[in-house]
């Protein structure tokens, strides 16, 4: 398919560095829309590709000979304004973004904006508020104001934050609101009537037809051994559980570890560093099952999830569609299971001819993953890339190039997958050596 507007030269660099071959109908219709208006409120299902929506025309946007921030994005959450600073980066404009974002010292991040101004800030409503009220940033050229997940940015939580944002960035007279479900009132604040909806919704149809939803009927006493099966039964496909409460999911994690599954847990009480460690685990197919609370159901880009478990019911109807949202994306098949009690009936917005799901008798465990996550004491402070971690397994650890998988580096430490089968001698044979001169810490991942 070809794309179907004609698009800037940075544009089509950009989209060739993402090795995207052409856009959807969505995203032409955004990058059109934003061409001759101010204001837009784009409403898709989660899987189209919303991120690039707004992206790209926020790059035709910048101007290289205008000094200061001139646009903001903000989001709910901070491992969207990470994944949403690392699409930037990936897409290689000549425009510098800085992501800001909470769980990380303050001072660290006005160090990153000390020298050369971004052009583009990517943040979570409370970190932005906090830069600027101690005057960290100058944001006068500023005009445009981007909201991802709008819906949860303006729920009562940040309602507030987001008012006084909006106060601190008095020239952003454009608003762009993002999100795959509506808010019931869109405030004055964020643009209120006056930005035009684009709304393709209606590509629901098209996810739900690629989508097989099952319910599990069971009972209270035998919900974790059920889930236990049904798990044993997808055998070994990428699958995410949905819990309710922080407690559930450690509850949930330990009975399926102690089972000798392999699971991330992710809730919003965990360390940074563990949260990150939990989503690259799964993301990287070292874990295959990622248990966690409704943190997990928004904007998060996780590749090839299969399955989507509700081991506890979602609480609303826009739940219930951003979880399900985490599988069958852009064009794969996927799964979705209810897990139910006898007599008790399913929310109003559950299909009530929902397919029962009928456990067969005898399930054996699965597979485990073909990789183990290994971690490294050194990150990108210490000029660690990604070169250097493969060349340094395959020269040190004995391994080759396709036992080497997934990486990822963070400024103290990274993460590296490497084939099961090779992680003892490994260790033994990197033991006490140096990456790029340093000593490091190498160990398996623990969480």
């Amino acid at each position: 398919m070809k794309n179907k507007i004609l698009i800037t030269v940075g544009q089509r660099s950009a989209i060739h560095n993402l090795g995207i071959e052409a856009l959807n109908d969505m995203q032409c219709s955004a990058i059109e829309h934003c061409r001759e208006n101010g204001g837009m409120v784009l409403l898709s299902p989660t899987g189209t590709g919303k991120t690039l929506a707004y992206l790209l025309p926020l790059l035709e946007r910048l101007q290289a000979d205008r000094e200061g921030v001139q646009a903001v994005v903000v989001l709910p959450s901070r491992e969207l304004a990470k994944q949403v600073a690392e699409v930037w980066r990936n897409m290689l404009t000549p425009f510098r973004a800085v992501a800001l974002y909470g769980g990380r010292p303050l001072l660290e991040e006005v160090a990153m904006l000390q020298g050369s101004v971004p052009a583009v800030l990517i943040a979570t409503p409370g970190r932005l508020n906090d830069h600027l009220s101690r005057g960290n940033l100058n944001v006068e050229a500023c005009n445009l104001l981007v909201i991802d997940e709008f819906d949860k940015c303006l729920e009562m939580g940040f309602l507030e934050e987001m008012e006084h944002l909006v106060k601190m960035l008095p020239n952003s007279i454009d608003r762009w609101l993002i999100s795959a479900t509506d808010a019931s009132e869109i405030p004055l604040f964020a643009g209120g009537d006056s930005v035009d909806n684009l709304d393709f919704r209606k590509g629901e149809s098209e996810v739900t037809q690629r989508t097989a939803y099952r319910k599990l009927t069971t009972t209270p006493e035998a919900r974790l051994q059920s889930l236990f099966s049904l798990l044993c039964t997808i055998n070994g496909e990428p699958a995410i559980v949905f819990c309710n409460f922080r407690e559930t999911v450690d509850e949930v994690r330990r009975f399926l570890s102690k089972n000798r599954l392999h699971v991330s847990a992710y809730h919003g009480a965990m360390e940074q560093k563990q949260r990150e460690s939990a989503l690259y685990r799964f993301d990287s197919g070292c874990a295959n099952i990622l248990v966690s609370t409704d943190l997990a159901a928004r904007g998060l880009d996780i590749k090839d999830v299969k399955h989507v478990i509700h081991f506890q019911r979602p609480m609303t109807k826009e739940i219930y569609t951003h979880r399900n949202g985490r599988t069958a994306r852009w064009e794969a098949d996927g799964s979705v299971y209810m897990i139910t009690y006898d007599g008790h009936t399913l929310p109003d917005f559950v299909p009530d001819d929902i397919e029962e799901f009928r456990m067969p008798k005898n399930v054996s465990l699965p597979d485990a993953p073909e990789r183990v996550a290994l971690y490294i004491g050194k990150g990108k402070k210490d000029k660690i890339s990604r070169g250097d971690l493969v060349g340094f397994f395959i020269k040190n650890g004995g391994l080759q190039p396709d036992e080497v998988g997934a990486i990822a580096i963070f400024d103290r430490y990274a993460y590296i997958a490497v084939k099961s089968c090779k992680v003892r001698r490994l260790l033994a044979m990197v033991a006490g050596e140096k990456i790029k001169g340093l000593k490091t810490i190498i160990e398996p991942v623990r969480w």
